[in-house]
């Protein structure tokens, strides 16, 4: 059994990356043996991140904050707040945009899990695991 808590076991560690957009607080990781990565991330107040996890699948659920995601497959702009989930079960390019004045906070899963270090690429993806 694995357990952890965000503010003792996390934040302040390896595992808590933050970046001038986004802090991702990594809860699991590929080294926890689940097949997939846990993260509590929060994207910064007007912020547009330009993502695509070619590498990965992700499943996000917003759980404080509101703001956008745009699908650059169709055009389609999508309202997020809290509640709101979305799956990127293509691979999908998009914008996240923070954009309605307050930082938004998302449970994010990564399958295959990251190892914890991983920051983006130019094109806005993650590495594949070693």
């Amino acid at each position: 059994m694995i357990v952890k808590n965000l503010y003792d076991d996390v934040i302040g560690t390896d595992a808590d990356v933050d970046s001038a957009q986004w802090n991702s607080r990594r809860l699991l990781l590929a080294k926890d043996g689940m097949g997939f990565s846990l993260h509590d991330t929060i994207i910064k107040v007007g912020e547009d991140l330009h993502l695509w996890y070619k590498n990965h699948l992700e499943a996000v659920y917003c759980i404080s904050g509101e703001g956008q995601i745009y699908d650059k497959a169709t055009g389609i702009t999508h309202e997020i707040r809290e509640g709101t989930v979305y799956a990127l079960d293509q691979h999908d390019q998009h914008i996240l945009s923070a954009n309605k004045g307050v930082e938004m906070r998302m449970v994010c899963v990564f399958n295959p899990p990251v190892t914890g270090r991983e920051t983006h690429d130019a094109d806005g993806s993650y590495n594949l695991p070693e």
